[in-house]
């Protein structure tokens, strides 16, 4: 009679997988300081260093014998400030930057808007083009129902509605 040995080796090395582990562990701390934590803790630092200048002139006038206990509660509190805020400063930095990105989003829209606008003007082929699109799009809202919007943007409309109206006009 046959009888089968069943041994459970480790398929890894343990050191790979230590390795691995540490890897992955300074891959997520790459990614936790990012551009927008290191301008956070810079304008922190600053706010911080700010303090820290008002409160060495206030111990200035303070007796030689309490300023190792004053240096040592005034970076106690800087060292809680930064603790306690960089939360919201991070969160600040965040918020400012997604609402100058989309500034500068829109910024850009508006820019090619009115090239393609001033181009359509000049270019009888380009109207030709956008005067079908909108038909399309005025056919795909019909047909969805008067939830649906025209695809133009009001900005859009307003910059050469009038132009594509009398293109529209001139070609009925």
């Amino acid at each position: 009679m046959s009888t089968f040995i069943h041994t459970h080796y480790p398929t890894e090395h343990p050191g790979v997988q230590r390795a691995e582990a540490a890897i992955e562990g300074a891959l997520l701390l790459r990614q936790r300081w990012s551009s927008i934590s290191g301008v956070a803790a810079l304008l922190l630092t600053a706010i911080v260093a700010a303090v820290l200048v008002v409160a060495y002139q206030v111990m200035d006038s303070v007796v030689e014998g309490h300023l190792l206990v004053m240096w040592m509660a005034l970076w106690a509190m800087a060292f809680t400030g930064l603790a306690l805020y960089s939360g919201t400063v991070r969160g600040l930095v965040t918020r400012t930057k997604g609402g100058l990105d989309s500034w500068a989003h829109g910024q850009a829209k508006a820019r090619a808007d009115e090239r393609l606008w001033a181009i359509a003007k000049t270019d009888t082929r380009v109207m030709a083009d956008l005067h079908s699109a909108i038909t399309r799009q005025q056919a795909l809202a019909e047909a969805a129902g008067p939830a649906a919007s025209s695809g133009l943007s009001a900005r859009a409309i307003r910059l050469g509605g009038a132009e594509l109206r009398a293109y529209q006009r001139q070609n009925s």
